[in-house]
């Protein structure tokens, strides 16, 4: 019977999601997902439209429209150098939010390489040109990459501890909470407490990094899979004795899923963040040797191109 009034409280809207709750990390998982999606489409878009333009023969590299792209697209890359002037440099660091430098960052580091496509026409004359060409290919694509870790990253590992330990609170996993919520689901409580366990107790190696970027969301939809089964038989139970129609079922039943994938998904953006903080780190050892390459074999590049 004490399972049972156990459930109630559990099993309704303001448990599962309190009033001005604006950490729903499902909701920004979603997001960020959908934001990845929306700027490949894009960017793949541009590329092939970049490609189709140029294919109708209105300008070549070396005339004046295809000169002034270059120099336009140029001049956009120089400005790219902007973001870390104004993250590292004491002088720029109260010239606006870094969040909003790094949005212009991205703009031009889109604008930047699709200008130079437009003016190469696709097309790689000389030798300087060519390192030039796909150096800035590489740290095109390696910055799309890096916005990719970054955006999983920037709120900080407080900020990712602090969603975990208000799911822990909802789920009532913390020893300030007299009961869990879930207790009327013994095996479900079980296999999330063991999950989280696992998943935030596991060593600090490559393995296990490598283990949380690429394994463990397949893990966590193995274990909501699993949780979701082992829900049906205490519900329906619950369901009996209470004598609840079919809406309250159905409705106790969603809020309980709702429950479990937030606990999990809380688990996994905590023991994702060191993962991809790693991840960062090597990235901007290979992203900044590239940006040097690049910006070297451009100045060669454009001497060349006024010297003969």
């Amino acid at each position: 019977m004490r399972a049972e009034r156990a459930l109630m409280p559990a099993m309704n809207t303001t448990a599962v999601n309190p009033p001005g709750d604006s950490d729903d990390v499902v909701q920004e998982t979603t997001t960020l997902i959908a934001g990845d999606v929306l700027l490949y489409v894009l960017l793949t878009t541009l590329v092939v439209a970049a490609w189709a333009f140029t294919r109708l023969g209105l300008f070549k590299a070396g005339d004046d429209v295809g000169y002034w792209l270059g120099v336009a697209g140029g001049v956009i890359m120089l400005l790219l150098f902007s973001y870390p002037l104004r993250k590292y440099v004491r002088t720029f660091h109260n010239w606006g939010k870094v969040k909003w430098w790094f949005w212009v960052h991205m703009t031009l580091g889109i604008g930047g390489p699709l200008l130079i496509l437009l003016h190469s026409t696709f097309h790689v004359g000389s030798l300087n040109a060519g390192v030039a060409f796909y150096s800035m290919i590489i740290v095109a694509l390696s910055g799309v990459v890096g916005r990719f870790v970054y955006v999983r990253i920037h709120r900080g590992l407080h900020g990712e501890r602090t969603t975990l330990r208000q799911l822990q609170v909802r789920a009532g996993f913390v020893q300030s909470e007299a009961k869990s919520k879930l207790r009327f689901a013994p095996k479900v409580e079980a296999r999330l407490q063991a999950f989280e366990q696992r998943q935030l107790d596991a060593k600090p190696t490559w393995g296990t990094f490598l283990n949380q970027l690429f394994v463990l969301p397949a893990q966590q939809w193995i274990t909501y899979v699993q949780c979701i089964i082992e829900l049906r038989a205490p519900l329906a139970s619950v369901a009996r004795k209470r004598e609840w129609n079919e809406a309250d079922h159905a409705k106790r039943t969603r809020l309980a899923r709702k429950l479990v994938r937030r606990y999990l998904s809380g688990v996994v953006r905590v023991a994702q963040f060191t993962a991809y903080e790693r991840l960062f780190a090597l990235w901007h050892m290979a992203h900044v040797p590239f940006v040097y390459i690049m910006v070297i074999s451009a100045v060669a590049h454009v001497i060349a191109v006024h010297a003969y």
